[in-house]
């Protein structure tokens, strides 16, 4: 057998993912997205693939190089709704199972999303944006007149007036319709100032589940949504009382008698447990299924190689059941629960569950499963044996090819004597009695969770000779509430003691690792704890600073999330401004004294570039070694979502830097 080689920056064009697996009404099918780099133009490309769950045959169902989610059988098996915005934007497209053209349902002037069949199979509910003022469909003149339209001056007198990856807001709000695919009529169900998330369509046809915050008197201010029951046949919609805070997905009982959803409180604001809970429409009367655990319902872990991938909120089973992931531990398993109180895995292990859907009559999951050595794939489980069948080898021939490297767990005490999760990886082709050097990458977040999923860049940085060591540090999900909410006030403090405490952990455990050859890099809040750390200490001979946080002052005022996000994290606002400045790394520039590498995104409202171009302006100024990297065209999600080649620029630029002074 042929020696494998080592991972490579440019792998990430070798690598496929598989999301959004969807079973048909009948249970024999499944239909699922996958999605690749197109070499030559730079970008990505998804279709649609359907598996014979009983022959395990696997047949693409779309063709081309763009985008297409979201797909979803309709109730009688017969026919594919899917998003693709291979009309320029995003619309609404229905498939054939016999075959054929896929048809395009609906041409809205700002694309439209999220589509959900109704019973009876002939109309879909959808979402759309809208501007104030604004329906669906445009009249003629309306548009003749926005098509002539020169540049104009933006104007707000909101606070959420931007938001990173979207731009300036102009005053759109996500909205619902429903268009009826054999006639092509189409009804505008909301309108207004305000935005609504659909979620479901009733069993019996009348109702619709949707959450809004259209209560708020100001809505700078609202962080909440409600859940609402809207009647079809009347118009009027029924508030189901939750608790104040965060809504997740919600899903009918098959017998419509129910409504399950996630939900997470104001307690610690952001920090917050999602929560399962179900209500019952016969009695008015709700429980919290998941109250007994200390941990979220949800998918919170971080990685670069998924894309499109979004794990359902809650699949029925039958009228007392059904299936949900929690992150635990820096795994995301998935749960079985019931009306009746059990709660207990489904599938447990060392793994990353990030997309499901249930068949309960065959009592059948189809899951999409990543490891730390496997990007992805399909897996079929039969819940009451436990029998576990791989579907897809999507990236089969990859990984016989390359030469990933396995993470070995660890755990070790930090301040206070809390307990650290982790992980740490050798370097590729590690011998024995050489030493290398060790590079420590940090999360963002912070409340999100490195997890036992297949992580590009660490295998890269593997690859290229370096000990990479990644850990959940207080503020990380997955460890309890306690854990996770430790962070807010705290910036700096045991969150920079526990990443100290994972460097001197596998320092004293591996001998093997060069002590005065250290590296770090973040991103988000890691490229603030990045900053931070070579703010308080020359241990490390090289960092990288990516997307990050440099001053709180400034972040208040220019993040699309600063004014509320300083408050709840830093716990102070413009009134406190010793207390921002204490925080932020840009006040102890006197004592950065390692080469810094700063990278940050242009169209960043996230992190805005002014926190890069202030901690740049101050290091040179200082006559400090440091270098400023700007991706173009690029938001807060370039490593992840990013335009292709600049996530390659972007590897290059972090292992260069690295190579240089390591």
């Amino acid at each position: 057998m042929a020696e494998k080689r080592k991972i490579t920056v440019e792998d990430l064009y070798s690598i496929h993912s598989v999301t959004d697996p969807r079973w048909s009404p009948q249970g024999d099918e499944v239909i699922f997205v996958k999605t690749h780099i197109n070499p030559k133009s730079h970008t990505y490309a998804s279709n649609l693939f359907h598996v014979d769950s009983n022959s395990g045959e696997i047949t693409q169902w779309t063709f081309g190089d763009k985008k297409v989610s979201s797909p979803r059988w309709s109730p009688n098996g017969k026919k594919v709704a899917f998003v693709s915005n291979r009309s320029g934007k995003n619309q609404l497209y229905i498939l054939s199972k016999t075959g054929g053209e896929a048809r395009q349902i609906t041409d809205t002037e700002h694309g439209a999303g999220n589509p959900v069949w109704s019973p009876c199979g002939t109309k879909l509910a959808f979402s759309v944006s809208l501007k104030k003022d604004e329906t669906i469909p445009k009249a003629e003149e309306e548009k003749k007149e926005e098509a002539q339209d020169e540049l104009t001056p933006f104007e707000t007198v909101t606070m959420k007036y931007k938001a990173d990856g979207a731009g300036l807001l102009e005053g759109k709000e996500q909205h619902i319709a429903i268009i009826n695919i054999e006639t092509d009529e189409l009804v505008q169900v909301t309108s207004g100032e305000n935005s609504y998330t659909l979620f479901d369509w009733s069993p019996d046809g009348e109702k619709l589940a949707y959450s809004t915050n259209n209560e708020a008197e100001n809505k700078d201010f609202s962080f909440n949504n409600e859940l609402y029951i809207y009647s079809l046949k009347n118009g009027t919609r029924e508030k189901i009382k939750t608790k104040e805070g965060y809504l997740g997905g919600a899903a009918w009982s098959p017998d419509g008698e129910k409504v399950a959803y996630t939900a997470s409180d104001r307690t610690y604001e952001n920090a917050s447990h999602a929560k399962l809970w179900v209500y019952d429409s016969t009695t008015q009367t709700q429980q919290c299924i998941t109250e007994g655990i200390d941990a979220p319902v949800g998918d919170f872990s971080v990685g670069d190689i998924q894309q499109g991938a979004g794990v359902q909120s809650v699949v029925w089973s039958d009228n007392e059941s059904f299936y949900f992931v929690i992150s635990d531990q820096g795994s995301v398993s998935l749960y079985f629960g019931s009306i009746n109180g059990e709660v207990y895995p489904a599938l447990s292990g060392s793994h990353h569950v990030y997309g499901f859907d249930v068949h309960g009559p065959s009592q059948q999951v189809i899951a999409a499963i990543s490891t730390a050595v496997s990007p992805g794939e399909l897996h079929l489980l039969h819940i009451p044996s436990g029998k576990n069948t791989q579907l897809t080898e999507t990236n089969k021939s990859w990984l016989e090819e390359v030469e990933a490297v396995e993470p070995e767990q660890i755990r070790f005490k930090s301040a206070g004597d809390w307990e650290v999760h982790g992980w740490f990886m050798k370097p590729a082709g590690y011998r024995e009695g050489e030493k290398y050097p060790l590079v420590l990458n940090i999360h963002g977040g912070p409340h999100a969770m490195y997890a036992n999923t297949f992580f590009h860049e660490m295998q890269v940085l593997a690859a290229q000779g370096y000990a990479v060591l990644y850990v959940n540090p207080r503020g990380s999900h997955g460890y309890g509430q306690k854990f996770v909410d430790a962070v807010r006030g705290d910036y700096g403090g045991n969150d920079y003691n526990d990443l100290m405490a994972a460097v001197d952990y596998v320092l004293e455990e591996y001998g093997f690792i060069d002590q005065e050859r250290l590296g770090v890099t973040g991103g988000s809040y890691g490229g603030f704890m990045t900053n931070w750390i070579v703010g308080h200490t020359d241990r490390f001979k090289a960092a990288v600073t990516q997307r990050s946080i440099s001053n709180w002052i400034s972040f208040y005022g220019v993040s699309d999330i600063g004014y509320y996000f300083s408050e709840w994290q830093i716990q102070a606002d413009l009134n406190d401004i010793d207390t921002l400045w204490k925080h932020s790394p840009l006040a102890y520039i006197n004592q950065i004294n390692t080469p810094l590498l700063i990278m940050h995104s242009e169209k960043d409202y996230r992190c805005p570039i002014e926190q890069a171009e202030q901690l740049y302006i101050a290091l040179k100024r200082k006559e400090k070694t440091a270098k400023l990297v700007r991706f173009p065209e690029s938001d807060h999600n370039l490593s992840r979502t990013g335009k292709p080649n600049l996530r390659l620029e972007r590897l290059n630029y972090l292992t260069g830097w690295f190579a240089e002074y390591l």
